[in-house]
């Protein structure tokens, strides 16, 4: 086992079979999850899935003297939220969780994003 402290919240990151978690508490849930999914209670286990909350912006296309498009330059990155675990539960009804320690601010803004873009709501543990 390998860790490193995360300085601005004091969490530590814990590697175990080849696989890294941002801490003790994310892997003791991936734990939890494993078991159930072994006892049928979910299904689809998915970890630090992709969740695209705004696109990215750019300018428009250019077509180019031959005919060919070329994508027009970056103005803003997307904005995405990656979901700590995603799972289908016995009804299978989608279910996105969150393992947190500390609320940001940015956290928060994504979670209220989640619902208005996806109709997803974030079980936070």
């Amino acid at each position: 086992m390998t860790s490193r402290v995360n300085r601005k919240y004091g969490n530590k990151k814990i590697i175990r079979d080849g696989m890294t978690f941002d801490s003790a508490k994310e892997y003791r849930r991936y734990c939890e999850l494993k078991l159930l999914e072994k006892a049928g209670e979910i299904t689809d286990l998915q970890m630090q899935v992709k969740f695209v909350l705004i696109p990215s912006q750019r300018e428009a296309d250019i077509i180019g003297v031959r005919g060919g498009t070329k994508k027009g330059k970056l103005i803003e990155k997307e904005c995405s939220y990656y979901a700590d675990f995603v799972y289908l539960d016995k009804n299978g009804q989608r279910v996105v969780e969150d393992t947190k320690g500390m609320r940001t601010t940015d956290y928060i803004i994504k979670r209220k994003l989640m619902m208005y873009v996806h109709g997803i709501r974030i079980r936070e543990l």
